[in-house]
């Protein structure tokens, strides 16, 4: 199921098809996603980053003025402001309107996944290119939040990663996005960020020793994130028009 639940600027949460209880919720500044349970998570997210225990993620809306200092600061104060608990929840800072938010879930054996993305591509850039790299931070472009529930074993989680980086890659190559600097095929932006979150749920029988593109789950998770980055970047770009 592919949605973008947000854009009619009407509709303040989602509720998932796929994960009874996972939650997505648009709140004025920021989208909260929201897990019944606590998840294993792997991410580069700028609060909770690494590998963490989690069960929110927020993608907090900031504009292309913000000033970048001390993000970590910043995302730390907007959770205590909402009442977030810092430990169990992980903070992404984009630059994205948060009505193009795309979401895809797909029900499965041996996991079920549910992704949203938000998408932007003013910054694109290609990896290995020569191009202008900053030392201070800069506010995501492409967040993805990656959720499967499911067993994965860490290097599976770190497998998974790859396969959504690889999904993200191939979807800006089909729109023809383009390094702004070199006009070479992006394969991201200068900003992209993941966190993936799962639940580790032993109602599924089978542990996931693998997430690449020759596995089920690999594909399943290619499907989800290329469809949600394609879709986020086609909302944005239609509304400009």
């Amino acid at each position: 199921m592919m949605t973008t639940p947000f854009v009619d600027g009407v509709t303040k949460q989602y509720h998932s098809t796929v994960w009874p209880e996972l939650t997505l919720t648009r709140e004025d500044q920021h989208l909260l996603l929201h897990s019944p349970i606590h998840l294993d998570s792997l991410s580069s997210a700028v609060h909770g980053g690494g590998k963490g225990y989690i069960n929110r993620i927020t993608n907090i809306y900031v504009d292309r003025f913000y000033e970048c200092d001390n993000p970590e600061r910043d995302i730390a104060n907007w959770l205590g402001e909402w009442k977030y608990p810092l430990e169990s929840t992980a903070g992404l800072l984009t630059a994205v309107k948060l009505e193009h938010a795309a979401v895809l879930e797909e029900k499965g054996e041996a996991a079920s996944l549910f992704c949203c993305t938000t998408a932007g591509v003013s910054n694109g850039a290609r990896a290995g290119s020569e191009r202008t790299t900053f030392a201070a931070y800069r506010p995501g472009t492409i967040n993805i939040m990656l959720m499967i529930d499911g067993q994965l074993t860490q290097a599976a989680m770190v497998n998974a990663v790859m396969t959504a980086v690889e999904a993200k890659a191939a979807a800006l190559a089909d729109l023809d996005i383009r390094d702004v600097e070199n006009d070479l095929v992006a394969t991201g932006t200068t900003t992209d960020a993941i966190v993936l979150g799962v639940s580790q749920n032993k109602s599924y029988e089978a542990t996931h020793a693998y997430a690449g593109t020759a596995t089920d789950l690999g594909a399943a998770i290619g499907r989800i994130v290329y469809g949600t980055v394609k879709e986020s970047l086609l909302a944005a770009r239609a509304s400009l028009r």
